[in-house]
């Protein structure tokens, strides 16, 4: 019987994976929004309702104000790349073909010959990933807007009364156990909440220093590529390796293999200065993984679930450290204290209200 009910679990679970998607991702935004509410509550004794509506409206006026002005240039310069695309890779195919020639090993492959398409063929085989990646998930415009819809309603609710949501599920838990699934949900809270406020203002980072860098260059598009750069961030390790290769290859076709090297450069040092000093003062040490798993967790994710499991794929992997932290090692092996994995070492209140309630005790 238990096997029987098992199975039936995960049978449910396959059938609804698409909404259990969705609803991690309005606790993602979610978590974004209590964190600026929680702040305004904690900083100024606001009341929830009116710090959330802040917090909306803030975002709002953010996302408008920066599409504004940046919206005209990266639409023109896309535009730009787009049409002459073409071009670029049948430059980019004969520098490589000149290049390719002067070395023996390479004189007989595909490379050395201007007309084979071999670089062309690798971004068209890039691209169907991509868009069958996509549009595999995505079915309709009409089911996009309800899609979304659904996750920013979930979100605001989430965000309201979290306490509320998060009382209900730990109800569901046996009276013995509901101590350490208070544990894990807080845990769970502070650890998505370090990594959506962290990854957000390291996009920004990403984003800003590379269009710089590309421009004091030279590089054409240099503010698309920067958009580009700062979107893909949000996948580790493999957005870091494509937003750096790609500019990179589109200089190619000057034949200035100096600035090749450069463009390069820039993007490794980009990415080092992201990851070793913006991210840790950020998350203040708080989400810690370890790379293998992050990037085994982005290969498995993306597998099963696409482009958006890529997306949620590091938070997905957070939430499952800290069930491993407290269940297997506190719970199943009685290891409390004694051994801590790489993630989330201190907890942080739900809310405001907690928050303070947490600093009164203390007193």
């Amino acid at each position: 019987m238990a096997l029987f009910v098992a199975a039936l679990v995960v049978l449910f679970i396959l059938r609804v994976i698409d909404v259990l998607l969705l609803v991690f991702l309005s606790i993602l935004v979610a978590v974004y929004l209590s964190a600026i509410t929680d702040w305004l509550e904690y900083r100024f004794g606001m009341r929830r309702w009116l710090g959330l509506t802040l917090t909306v409206i803030a975002t709002l006026a953010v996302i408008a104000s920066v599409a504004a002005l940046l919206a005209p240039p990266v639409v023109e310069q896309t535009r730009a790349l787009i049409s002459g695309l073409p071009q670029t890779l049948t430059n980019i195919q004969n520098v490589l073909a000149r290049w390719a020639s002067q070395y023996p090993v390479l004189d007989q492959t595909e490379l050395a010959n201007p007309s084979s398409g071999f670089v062309s063929g690798l971004v068209s085989d890039a691209v169907g990933f991509l868009s069958g990646s996509v549009f595999g998930y995505v079915r309709g415009g009409g089911l996009v807007f309800i899609e979304g819809a659904s996750v920013v309603v979930m979100a605001l609710y989430l965000a309201r009364q979290p306490a509320l949501y998060r009382d209900g599920l730990i109800s569901l838990f046996a009276p013995q156990h509901r101590p350490i699934a208070v544990q894990v949900f807080d845990d769970a809270a502070a650890t998505l909440r370090a990594w959506v406020v962290g990854q957000l203002i390291a996009m920004a980072v990403l984003a800003a220093l590379t269009a710089i860098g590309l421009w004091i260059l030279g590089v054409p598009y240099w503010l698309a590529f920067g958009i580009f750069t700062g979107l893909v961030a949000i996948v580790p390790f493999f957005g870091t390796l494509v937003s750096t290769i790609l500019p990179a290859l589109f200089m190619v076709a000057s034949g200035d293999w100096l600035k090749v090297l450069l463009v390069l450069l820039l993007g490794v040092l980009v990415h080092v200065f992201e990851a070793n000093v913006v991210v840790p003062r950020i998350m203040q040490r708080k989400v810690e993984l370890p790379p293998v798993l992050t990037i085994a967790s982005v290969l498995v994710m993306g597998s099963l679930l696409g482009a958006i499991g890529l997306i949620v794929a590091v938070p997905v992997l957070c939430v499952t450290m800290v069930l491993i932290r407290h269940i297997l090692h506190g719970e199943i092996y009685g290891e409390h204290g004694r051994f801590k994995p790489a993630v989330l070492r201190p907890t942080e209140p739900w809310s405001g209200v907690e928050r303070r309630q947490a600093v009164v005790s203390k007193k």
